[in-house]
């Protein structure tokens, strides 16, 4: 692995992802919407074309930048917020995920390694289920859950080797969008009232630095057609997260459970088994809970000036 493709590069864990990739002495061309990035930083061995994945002819037009023989796939958009229940946009994302899979095997590309997530593990329960009632929410986990399967099919069927990292919750320096950590460290710094859930239900998280060489390991020695969750070796349930946020960046607030009634689906504790990640591709967590949302709260002070 040497020359790599890496779509929706300029985002949170793409960012991050391309930085470990050109550390580790790989050329990266890297894609996303903007005419310019705003988080990637200049370096030799990266190159950035402003690209919509959903051109399949400009897709093939990367030719010219190569060769290349892996394709690391995180443009998905909708990750976040009521996005997720538009069903039109991540039916587009589950398309465009398989069209890049396409033609990163015509660009010469013998892996594509896809961005799944955890919540793929929702849909036997809260959708497949006797008597599940859904959330428009499901929506964005069904449509990963069949990004991956067509993935599979397509790949089998064009000879490339697929690898699926599974994110279970990245989160660190650098997040700009409403999910829990992010959203609760700035109700810290906010002085807001700290309202959950009874925490009872089992959660993993993984600073994004983390995420991003979980994503290289498994590039570079995951098994084909594997997924791996990226996860900590220690899921616990949310209350047990909580306490350990709360204990490094606001000793002195007062959490309160209950209040917020949930919702989801309560995975297994083995839904976040990160076993293979390790035996696999050698990965383990190198920033913990605690270190890691103290450096992202003194982040996000920063920012909230």
């Amino acid at each position: 692995m040497q020359n790599v493709i890496i779509s929706g590069a300029d985002g949170f864990v793409g960012s991050y992802t391309v930085q470990e990739f050109l550390d580790r002495g790989k050329r990266v061309l890297a894609l996303d919407m903007a005419p310019s990035p705003s988080r990637l930083k200049a370096h030799p061995n990266l190159q950035y074309v402003q690209c919509d994945i959903a051109d399949t002819v400009a897709l093939l037009a990367l030719a010219e930048h190569g060769p290349f023989d892996t394709f690391v796939h995180f443009a998905w958009a909708g990750s976040a917020g009521p996005a997720r229940a538009d069903y039109d946009l991540q039916m587009q994302n589950v398309r465009n995920t398989v069209e890049c899979l396409k033609a990163s095997k015509e660009l010469g590309c013998t892996r594509f390694v896809g961005a799944g997530s955890i919540m793929e593990y929702e849909v036997e329960g809260s959708v497949h289920g006797q008597g599940a009632t859904p959330s428009p929410a499901n929506i964005y986990s069904l449509a990963k859950f069949l990004a991956h399967g067509m993935c599979k099919v397509a790949a089998a069927e064009t000879g490339i080797e697929l690898v699926w990292p599974i994110i279970t919750n990245a989160y660190g320096v650098g997040e700009l969008s409403p999910r829990f950590v992010n959203t609760t460290l700035r109700k810290v710094i906010a002085g807001e009232p700290l309202e959950f859930t009874s925490g009872t239900q089992n959660y993993d998280f993984v600073y994004v630095s983390d995420v991003a060489r979980a994503f290289f390991l498994a590039a570079e020695k995951g098994r084909p057609f594997c997924e791996y969750v990226i996860g900590s070796g220690s899921a616990r349930p949310l209350k047990e997260f909580i306490m350990e946020m709360l204990s490094s960046c606001a000793p002195e607030a007062t959490p309160h459970f209950g209040d917020v009634p949930f919702t989801g689906t309560d995975l297994p504790l083995s839904a976040y088994d990160a076993s293979p990640l390790l035996h696999d591709c050698g990965f383990k967590v190198g920033i913990g809970f605690a270190e890691g949302t103290k450096k992202t709260m003194d982040w996000l002070k920063t920012i909230e000036k």
